[in-house]
């Protein structure tokens, strides 16, 4: 299945900006709208529907299923086990990445439930070889983009999967709405870089090109404000809600919807997206149901 076979849509070819032209922004670019994009009829394997949506080279065969890339070792899908949760969060299985819901409306309300953080739990072996499990591959694969009218900077992240190809439209986007979101973009916490995720020995997933960090000092991070693991409660949160709609619908989920909050952070991750559509509970209570 080809990207175009997701959803044909594709952003503009021209696009007007303060009475700015600015031409082929997106060419040679077929972003998916993942908000919009046809689901299959049936539903009832909807981690494996949510994978090979996202990533069309990837399949979910096999029993007990594994996850299989072309050219590399195939990964068990496994199921989600009776452990802590936070035991679950510094080793899941691949099943486990989908354990919690993302909700899709601007809800902060599920994340008050401790360790209620859809996207957090990342498989390590998942995700080198959906991505890359040396520096110099990721590397390899970097394509940098201005932020335009945002902003005097830029974000470096993967060419691999179109990551490159759906943050660009997401910039582009944000360039055409009323309200002027640069101040978001002014001083970026940053995007690749190959790194530990701090207080653990796990990859963080700037490591892979597929993260971007706004304006560290409008959006709030957990640590930062003395909580307890687990234990996190309510934030100030500043990130507007169309600014965040707008990336999830190009496949980046945002961090600021995790009990242990980093509403800086967004991540390409598609298939949370996807998943929350096909669970039809993408904004309700929460936890998925599927073992």
């Amino acid at each position: 299945m080809t990207r175009d076979a997701i959803n044909s849509v594709s952003l503009w070819g021209v696009l007007v900006f303060s009475g700015i032209m600015f031409s082929n922004m997106v060419s040679a670019c077929e972003p998916v709208d993942f908000h919009a994009a046809e689901l299959p009829a049936r539903q009832d394997q909807p981690i494996k529907t949510a994978l090979e949506l996202a990533y069309p080279d990837l399949r979910v065969t096999g029993e007990p299923a594994k996850v299989v890339l072309p050219g590399s070792a195939a990964l068990p899908l496994e199921t989600v086990r009776e452990v802590a949760p936070k035991d679950m969060l510094f080793a899941p299985t691949i099943a486990e990445q989908f354990v919690y819901i993302y909700p899709l409306g601007f809800d902060l309300t599920q994340r008050l439930k401790p360790f209620h953080d859809p996207g957090r739990l990342r498989n390590a072996a998942f995700f080198q070889t959906l991505y890359f499990s040396e520096p110099h591959a990721a590397r390899a694969s970097l394509r940098t983009i201005p932020l335009g009218a945002l902003g005097k900077g830029a974000f470096t992240v993967t060419r691999k999967h179109g990551v490159d190809c759906q943050l660009e439209t997401v910039l582009a986007h944000l360039q055409t709405l009323t309200t002027d979101y640069s101040a978001f973009f002014g001083s970026p916490g940053g995007s690749f870089n190959w790194r530990r995720i701090a207080g653990t020995d796990r990859l963080s997933a700037h490591s892979f090109g597929i993260a971007v960090d706004l304006n560290a000092d409008l959006g709030n991070y957990w640590r930062w404000s003395g909580a307890h693991r687990g234990n996190v409660g309510r934030y100030d949160n500043r990130m507007p809600a169309e600014l965040v709609a707008t990336f999830e619908r190009y496949g980046f989920i945002w961090g600021g919807k995790w009990h242990h909050y980093d509403g800086m952070h967004f991540e390409y991750r598609p298939e949370l997206i996807l998943y929350s559509r096909l669970s039809k509970t993408g904004s309700g209570n929460g936890k998925a149901n599927e073992r």
